[in-house]
This record gives structure tokens, sequence and C-alpha cells, in this order.
């Protein structure tokens, strides 16, 4: 497994940088050989003999929740009509079994690569991996039965991206119990094979650098039993726990039909959730729901790229948010992998339900402030990693935006970050951070092309396969 690079102290100056305590101008930012924030010094100069790396706004880079690496290399076969009347997720997933049916290890390794790569350039500084696949397409498990969690954490070496590993149970093709079909069987373990996995996948995660974490992740209440739920609870402890929840009408009805409650509902009523709970998409929740959920101080993962993408629905954040709620987002499918546009999505998707503007905005913090901040620090708490503020002591997560860029010359405080998420893109992110590693300059990861090349001779070699 190749090494992350090293941190390295650093210096660097920002014109402007979004603090806990709101916007401050002329900042000095210290980061520390541990990969941590060692001070935030506003109104303070750099000697002019210092060594300094000069930005124009910094911010806290946002951990992307929730990925299914894999899924990337699916971007633009799904959208073709299937045989059915209407295409709808489920028929997506047909498309994604197969899919799934021809990808090697080696294959698995370069797609994450290239996502995470996507992921870095794009202003995340860290991934939470929601790792499914796990055997090899007969179901068979790999010799080492982590081989592939083993594939996502050497992928992570390369590119630099801290990583929260969230192996993923799946025992069962439905509520019902039925059992896994074709498309399904890499995906599937009982309880004690997947305890033996995670022990594994738990070691090679902790030879990574000090900021990588690891979690539990069961799938949803289609994919796991009840008792199984109960014991990855136990396994997780304090540690991030990670499921799908409520985010298809058919699955509401399926588990309403077996339990005798919604999704959300019986979940709130079966177990204690708490913070280091991340409930991934909730796209079908009841205003009583929404609001429970607010409550319990766990993070929402919102996915609005590729809940829009499957016709999941809209999460109901103006409710959620004005009940205290706390959000994250994520990429999901990584057809489309953007931090700007899972942000504006998300706001208007709450502007074309409600039919208004600025939904979430407040007095004092414009809508992409709220938006912003909402998805740095909901996401870190969801990863179970310390960051998401400029604040001491924290991972040096960090994004800078490019004062060169034509739109953002002139602006200051939120005026910039709306006019990054809801008129710019990618292309203003200039420089990233992970836990101190200085992995994009520029705009552009620091091992783009080789990561890039094998990315195209793989998937060369894939869809000759297909």
């Amino acid at each position: 497994m190749p090494e992350q690079s090293p941190k390295t102290h650093e210096m660097i100056f920002a014109q402007q940088a979004l603090t806990p305590s709101g916007w401050q101008k002329d900042v000095l930012v210290e980061v520390s050989g541990d990969g941590k924030i060692a001070s935030v010094t506003a109104g303070k100069l750099p000697a002019a003999n210092e060594p300094v790396t000069r930005v124009a706004t910094l911010l806290p880079a946002p951990v992307n929740l929730h990925s299914h690496a894999f899924q990337r290399a699916m971007a633009g076969m799904s959208e073709r009509r299937g045989p059915e009347a209407i295409d709808t997720f489920w028929t997506w997933r047909q498309i994604m079994f197969r899919f799934l049916e021809t990808l090697t290890p080696d294959d698995i390794e370069a797609i994450a690569a290239l996502v995470q790569l996507e992921m870095l350039e794009a202003g995340y500084a860290a991934v939470g991996e929601f790792h499914y696949v796990h055997h090899q397409p007969d179901g068979t498990p790999y010799a080492n039965i982590a081989e592939l969690s083993e594939r996502i954490a050497s992928a992570s070496s390369t590119t630099g991206i801290g990583l929260t590993l969230l192996p993923v149970l799946y025992s069962q093709g439905g509520v019902d119990g039925r059992p896994l079909k074709p498309g399904q069987v890499r995906f599937g373990n009982d309880f004690n094979r997947f305890h033996r996995l995670h022990e594994a996948a738990s070691k090679t995660v902790a030879a990574l650098s000090a900021d990588a974490r690891i979690g539990v992740a069961p799938h949803s209440l289609r994919a796991v039993t009840r008792d199984q739920l109960a014991d990855c609870v136990t396994l997780a402890g304090t540690s991030p726990l990670h499921m799908h929840l409520a985010e298809q009408v058919g699955e509401v009805a399926e588990v309403e039909e077996a339990y005798g409650k919604r999704p959300v509902d019986w979940l709130l009523d079966a177990h204690e959730v708490k913070d280091n709970w991340c409930l991934i998409h909730c796209t079908q929740m009841t205003p009583e729901e929404t609001v429970g959920l607010a409550r319990t101080g766990a993070v929402a993962g919102l996915c609005p790229i590729t809940e829009s993408s499957l016709g999941d629905g809209i999460f109901d954040g103006v409710r959620y948010l004005e009940a205290g709620g706390r959000f994250g987002t994520g990429s999901d499918s990584n057809i489309r992998i953007s931090l700007s546009e899972e942000l504006r999505t998300f706001e208007y998707s709450q502007r074309l339900r409600d039919k208004c503007r600025a939904t979430v905005a407040t007095p004092d913090r414009s809508t992409g402030r709220i938006v912003f901040e909402q998805a740095a620090s909901g996401s870190a708490q969801a990863a179970g990693r310390a960051s998401g503020a400029l604040e001491a002591g924290r991972f040096a997560d960090l994004l800078a935006l490019d004062g060169k860029a034509m739109d953002l010359e002139g602006t200051a405080g939120d005026e910039t970050l709306d006019t990054w998420i809801f008129a710019g893109d990618d292309r203003m992110v200039a420089d990233v951070w992970s836990a101190g590693r200085h992995v994009v300059t520029g705009g552009t990861h620091k091992n783009a092309d080789a990561i890039r090349e094998r990315y195209r001779r793989t998937m060369r070699e894939l869809r000759q396969r297909l």
C-alpha cells in the first residue's frame, strides 16, 4: 500500500477566512506537523521573509459523507429507458447489479482513486466510503476477506484524502428475509463473517495516517435483520454508524408492512439514535418523523445530485433545520462530484417544492453560508473526524477559493460563498489540504496525471468486458 504524503509544518495567510466567530480578515493559520491546526490569528500579517502560502478565501473543507466509489464508472450508462413502463430506482439498481459482475479488485482501486481525486479537486478533504462490495462476483470471499477494503484504503494513500471507511453489512434481499440475488451476492455476509471482515478492515485503517477512521454500516432496514442491526450498534460503540433510511416509497411500504411502522418512526422507537449516527437520504419522512430525527442529534446524510438522479424525492430541509437538525452532503453514486452543486441542488429543491427563495437563510447569514457551515460541521460529525472548523486542535482540512476567479473578484464574506455555490463551480477551488496534506494546488491534484491515466486504462478494459 503506498504511503500518504507526509504532513509538514505550514503557514497559510488568507485575505479572509470563515472562522467559528464569523468572517475575519488577514488571517494567519499555522498547521503543525501532526496535520492539525496549531493556531488561527486574525489581523496578523506574515513577516516579509516568512515562508507562507497565500490564499484569497480560506474555508473549512467538508467531508464527503456518503460515497459508493465503484458507481463512478457507471456514469452515463443508466440514462436510457428500460423495459418497464416507468424507470425508477429499482430499474436503475438492476443495471448496477449487472455492472458489478465485471469489476476486479484492480478496477475498484483505480476507480476509487479517481473518485477521491475528483472529490479533493471539488473541495472535499475527506470521504466516508460506504463500502459494500466485499466478495468475488459469485459471492465467494477473497482469500483476504478484507481485500476490497484494502483497495479503498490503498486508493486513499495514493490520493491523500482523509478516509472514514464504513464496511457495510448486507445479508438479505428484503425485509421478509428473502435470499440475496446474483447481483447482490458480492455484498453478502452474516454477522459473524461481517465481524471478521470488520476486524481485518480495522487493521488496514489503523495502518493509514492518524486521521483515518473506521465505522459500521448496516446497509438498510431492508438488508439486515433487527438482531443484526442491534449487533451493528454494539459493534460501532461510539464510532460512526451509517445507514440508508427512508429513501424510496417502495422501501417505506415494505418496512411498514413488515414492522407495522414507517422506517424512521420504527428506528426512533427501537433504538437510541445518537450523534454518532448518520442516516442517509431520509427523503420519505412525515413532518413528525422529520422533527423527531432532528432532535436526536444525528446527522442526515443528504446526496441531492444522486437523489435527483434516482427520483428519490426531496428532503424536508427547512423543517429539519428549524427543529435544530444537522446535515452533511455526499456524492453517493458519484455520477457528478461537485461540492458546490450538491449544496445548490439541496437549496433549489426546497425552493421548487415551496415556491419561494432563500429558504434556509437567516437575517444574519446568507443561504450559501448556512448550507456550507452545515455541510462542514455535520459531515465532520458523521465521519467521526475532528475537523469542520478553522480552529486550533482540529485537523487542517482546508479549502481555498481562487481570488482571481472572475465572479469572485470584489466579493467578501457571505457573498463570496453565495457566488461560488450559486454562480460558480469546482473551477473556483484553488487549494485543498487534508489533515495538513496539501494535495490540491492551482485547482489540480498533485498526482492527477497518473491517477487519470490509470482510470482511462481501466475503463477501456472494463468496457470491453461489459
